[in-house]
């Protein structure tokens, strides 16, 4: 019965592993960053042997095949950012895990003494990357919004010298349209939640990343239509390298 379980668990695993997207590799001056995505908002990045998960979610499952991690970043307090059960499944016990205050809140105890607040408009460098909390927020701006401005955070990383910016669950706001040299944004696009696909290409047209990947497109009504953000950025401008990937495998 053990040894039937297991093997029933084994394929399970490799099943979810061979249905991810491809990693990307983006050359640094500092090495190589490898860039994983995994599911909705998760992702993993890896950079000079150091492991990166954003938003983990989907139990220790959805991290097979790639290594521990030393650092965590969580954007909100919602379930699919913010999930005590993953970060306790997960073989977490060396990372440190940056997140905003609201988070930090309501951290499992056993996991509290490892996060560092950061707020928006603020900075730390943990590992060598440099890390800056982005605003992110709904507009209008509603005291009853799904997501207030001041709560939860978007990032921006640097690893050498290219940045990754990760917007967390936000619309097309001024902090994120005046952002400048992003080298990767990972930009959410899903209703009623955070904004929808017009409005995400037109903000990524005012800053202009080098690459950007839609993800988070997951709304109340089904997916939201990469193909149609990847139309209205490069119909505006072909600079701009527009990946589309399957965040959402069987």
């Amino acid at each position: 019965m053990k040894t039937t379980l297991y093997l029933f668990l084994m394929l399970f695993a490799t099943a979810t592993w061979a249905q991810r997207a491809p990693a990307d590799i983006l050359q640094t001056s500092k090495g190589p960053l490898t860039i994983q995505p995994l599911h909705h908002a998760t992702l993993a990045l890896t950079w000079q042997g150091k492991t990166i998960y954003a938003d983990p979610d989907g139990g220790a499952e959805a991290f097979q095949g790639i290594a521990p991690p030393d650092l965590i970043l969580i954007t909100d307090i919602h379930g699919d950012h913010f999930n005590p059960a993953t970060l306790e499944a997960i073989p977490a016990s060396k990372a440190i895990i940056v997140a905003p205050q609201a988070v930090a809140d309501k951290m499992p105890e056993g996991l509290k003494a490892k996060v560092v607040v950061l707020n928006n408009g603020q900075t730390t460098n943990q590992l060598g990357i440099s890390i800056k909390a982005i605003p992110m927020y709904n507009l209008p701006e509603a005291a009853d919004a799904k997501h207030t401005k001041g709560r939860g955070n978007g990032y921006v990383l640097t690893f050498g010298n290219k940045t990754v910016y990760l917007s967390g669950d936000t619309a097309g706001i001024p902090e994120m349209r005046s952002l400048k040299n992003i080298d990767v944004a990972f930009v959410c696009m899903n209703l009623p939640y955070t904004m929808d696909v017009p409005e995400a290409a037109a903000a990524v047209l005012d800053f202009k990343p080098k690459i950007v990947y839609p993800y988070h497109y997951r709304g109340a009504n089904g997916l939201s239509d990469t193909d149609q953000f990847k139309k209205l950025v490069q119909a505006s401008d072909k600079s701009i390298d527009v990946r589309t990937r399957n965040w959402y495998p069987n």
